[in-house]
């Protein structure tokens, strides 16, 4: 009998400890923070999966403002929800996804740099503690220390073009960026387009091409090519 109780207390006693120690634990965790190596392995597995990390208020604190930190982080605060009405956010976040996808597949990746962003609607909290009330707005946080005023990049002078955006990073990290931009198939698809046109126009007129042989109508064409060639070179 004796036995029977002593097994259902220590059975009893385990089942607190479980339900009440470990929660306890996990909330101490909480407070004391991420610990540096788990900070990088988790940009680490989640820059895997994507070049550019989305963070809300949570993860922008866990992982760019406190510290230790051993890396840097460049972020983008931007505002894409079609409500917000950003135009430049939009073309900005393109830029900054193709320097990021360039540090991505560069001989000069590593985890001591790390792509985020951090849009309005997700982090409203974090343009409030930094007193932010504009987008996009690009942000190197380096490794040690606070920003500077340089580390934040000034768009309105040097743009925010991807080769630009490269360059701020060079001269924030001394890590270079090699930009590479995606292929632009629309010329060829234009060419194409008018190839197969000019063919499908002749295949139709294949028993009557004496218009081929007209002086005038070739002419007629010089001209307008010629006009449409030098035309955006002349004054207003």
């Amino acid at each position: 009998m004796r036995t029977i109780w002593a097994v259902a207390f220590a059975t009893c006693l385990a089942i607190f400890l479980v339900c009440f120690t470990t929660p306890a634990q996990a909330q101490q965790k909480r407070r004391e923070g991420l610990t540096l190596s788990e900070k990088v392995q988790q940009l680490t597995e989640m820059s895997a999966k994507r070049s550019i990390l989305r963070f809300n208020g949570h993860k922008f604190k866990d992982f760019v403002r406190s510290t230790p930190r051993n890396y840097s982080m460049i972020v983008m605060f931007t505002a894409l929800a079609s409500q917000r009405q950003c135009v430049i956010c939009r073309h900005a976040h393109d830029e900054f996804v193709i320097v990021a996808n360039s540090f991505r597949y560069s001989q000069h990746h590593s985890n001591k740099m790390f792509f985020a962003m951090v849009d309005f609607d997700e982090g409203p909290d974090v343009f409030t503690s930094l007193n932010m009330n504009t987008a996009p707005v690009f942000m190197h946080f380096p490794a040690k220390g606070k920003p500077k005023h340089s580390d934040t990049m000034d768009i309105q002078r040097v743009g925010f073009a991807a080769e630009s955006i490269a360059k701020w990073i060079t001269e924030r990290t001394d890590i270079s960026i090699r930009v590479f931009r995606p292929p632009n198939y629309s010329g060829t698809v234009a060419v194409a387009m008018l190839f197969a046109f000019v063919a499908g126009f002749l295949y139709l007129k294949r028993n009557n091409l004496d218009f081929l042989y007209n002086k005038t109508l070739w002419a007629f064409a010089a001209i307008v090519s010629i006009d449409s060639f030098f035309s955006p070179q002349q004054p207003n």
